[in-house]
């Protein structure tokens, strides 16, 4: 266990690299944070926490940086909570106040809205689509030739899909499909959908649409290929400008990261409950080994639907981070929750 003097020292060295980026020696540590030791003294208490793990010296300085160990006792231990400022509670208030007529335009508005603030790179992982229920069909015509597919689910998500039409197909041709779709599939589950589609909806359509084996395949092609869930990035590369990552080597791996929209859904969909915060090598993949990750999930009632992720250097000023995350992911959940519950009505 730390004595007060090493914790007292740990933290100066954590805020220090925290606002500067740089290694820090004693000296520099007394001037910085008034510390009411000697020079030879803190070189000593540094020594010790070198030898627990707990800093490390970098190559290119003689100065001491935190390690991942040090930052994992730092949050499990050291953090004090810190209420969000004026400034952080006025701009989410400003977000959750306003009118939002679809979940997924409140979402893509709280990535931005995280990312803003954190000015680090934001996910929030979108309702698993599988779990809703159909609410409404829609088919819009572009053109002669292609039409936007519009699926609609009782949990406010909203799925699109550009599809190509026979050439002679007609608008009373899609009216009728959109009717029966309507009539049959409400309230069926998304992952039912296809197969309500080849037992009873398939030969409906050949009953009253001319065009119905066409039309049939536009359909169910296009329910088998909805996503399980949607991503919202806020800040995609907002990371990039943290000085730890003009590295190209970092830079390659973040985009990779980034661009892998499944590979994420992976990585985080099984995320727990509660602010979650894991520490570079933590994650077991090497795409992640120079981020911090603050996560939590948020509900629709008492279901769980998605989650939130903030992704941060090792630096990260973690109390306000997780207070960040925490405020999302509960204003999240009571919006959703009254939208919803409006939906029912």
């Amino acid at each position: 266990m730390l004595t007060e003097r090493q914790l007292q020292i740990f933290r100066a060295i954590i805020d220090h690299f925290t606002w500067t980026v740089q290694p820090v020696g004693s000296k520099n540590l007394i001037k910085e944070s008034e510390l009411p030791y000697s020079s030879a003294t803190i070189r000593n208490e540094m020594s010790v926490l070198e030898d627990y793990g707990f800093i490390e010296k970098t190559h290119s300085s003689s100065g001491r940086i935190p390690s991942e160990k040090g930052y994992r006792f730092y949050v499990d231990y050291l953090l004090q909570p810190k209420a969000l400022s004026k400034e952080d509670k006025r701009l989410i208030r400003s977000l959750f106040a306003a009118d939002h007529y679809e979940a997924e335009q409140l979402i893509q508005n709280s990535a931005s809205m995280l990312s803003k603030l954190s000015n680090y790179t934001s996910i929030v992982l979108g309702p698993e689509t599988a779990k809703n229920r159909l609410s409404g069909f829609r088919f819009v015509p572009i053109s002669d030739s292609q039409a936007m597919l519009i699926l609609i689910t009782d949990q406010g998500h909203v799925d699109n899909h550009l599809v190509n039409l026979p050439t002679d197909v007609t608008l009373s041709d899609i009216e009728r499909t959109v009717n029966i779709l309507n009539d049959r599939l409400i309230g069926v589950p998304l992952n039912e959908l296809s197969n309500r589609i080849l037992t009873e909806v398939q030969e409906l359509l050949s009953w009253h649409v001319e065009n119905s084996e066409r039309l049939g395949e536009i359909v169910f092609d296009t329910l088998s290929n909805v996503s399980p869930s949607k991503i919202y990035f806020g800040g995609k590369t907002n990371i990039l400008d943290q000085p730890e990552f003009h590295d190209v080597a970092k830079i390659r791996d973040f985009l990779r990261l980034v661009e892998e929209e499944e590979g994420i859904h992976e990585l985080f969909r099984d995320i727990p409950d509660g602010i979650q915060v894991k520490i570079g090598r933590e994650w077991n993949n090497d795409l992640l080994n120079d981020l911090s990750i603050i996560t939590a999930t948020y509900h629709i009632e008492d279901e769980r639907v998605g989650g939130i992720v903030l992704l941060g250097p090792t630096r990260m000023e973690y109390a306000r981070m997780m207070g960040l995350v925490d405020v999302f992911s509960k204003d999240l959940t009571s919006v959703l929750t009254k939208l919803y519950r409006d939906n029912q009505k």
